[in-house]
């Protein structure tokens, strides 16, 4: 499939014009590969061992949530020429979509880890000059917060999740913002909702969910964000007649 019929799809599906990011995020194709796409990776960063990796694997592009551009317009020296010059020498195609998908209501982080730990998506949580993010809803199965933790965690492949139990007892009403998702405790403790699910937060986030009366759960910024990648490549994958596959490079952060 030709990679111009790719990213015209994707750029549409996500939303990706006109949608308020941080301003180095540069959502879209953010380096030019082969016209002709037949083997697509997906990785959460666009590291030089992720980079290496897809060339190695045969990949063509390579879909990433956090892309290359992170610090801005920079001069093509040391760490950043080393990633674009394996890019250009493997021929391989570089597509970075971070707020967008992290909002999709089908494939994005948010939804699909507030699925996995059974909150109901049914209401926007959370945004970013003025575009939603996260979600919020019921739990499936209300009860104890020591049972959300163990749903998380299952959801994020056994990383520890670290709670600060600042909610009730009883637990009925989540939010969930994937990444670095703290600063919406506030939102969470205005909405009468019981806790917040995210990746993770400053220090005085302890206290602001201690006096706000709301639980918050720590997943991990890149298990909490591997969900989105994931299911893009899988969906463009099978759209296309493509092969696929997901690029694993935990931080442990």
């Amino acid at each position: 499939m030709k990679l111009e019929s790719i990213v015209s799809y994707m750029d549409g599906y996500l939303s990706v014009a006109g949608h308020p990011d941080y301003r180095p995020a540069f959502n879209g194709l953010q380096v030019e590969g082969p016209a002709e796409v037949r083997r697509i990776a997906a990785a959460v960063d666009a590291s030089l061992g992720t980079i290496n990796e897809a060339v190695e694997r045969g990949a063509d592009m390579l879909l990433v949530h956090h892309g290359l551009f992170w610090s801005g317009s920079a001069p093509l020296t040391g760490r950043h020429f080393a990633r674009v010059r394996a890019l250009v020498e493997g021929g391989l195609a570089v597509y970075s979509c971070h707020l967008p998908l992290d909002a999709h209501p089908e494939i994005g982080n948010c939804a699909l880890l507030a699925r996995a730990i059974g909150v109901d998506p049914t209401d926007r949580f959370g945004s970013y000059d003025g575009a939603p993010m996260g979600w919020s809803g019921p739990l499936d199965r209300p009860g104890a917060v020591t049972r959300l933790v163990e749903r998380l965690e299952g959801a994020v492949g056994g990383r520890p999740v670290h709670l600060i139990p600042g909610g009730p007892d009883h637990v009925e009403r989540v939010a969930v913002v994937t990444g670095g998702g703290a600063s919406f405790v506030q939102e969470a403790a205005e909405l009468g909702l019981d806790a917040l699910v995210t990746g993770e937060g400053p220090h005085h986030t302890h206290f602001d969910a201690m006096e706000l009366g709301v639980h918050v759960l720590f997943g991990g910024h890149y298990a909490t964000e591997t969900f989105g990648v994931r299911a893009l490549a899988d969906h463009v994958a099978e759209r296309f007649r493509l092969d696929a596959f997901f690029i694993d490079q935990p931080t442990g952060l």
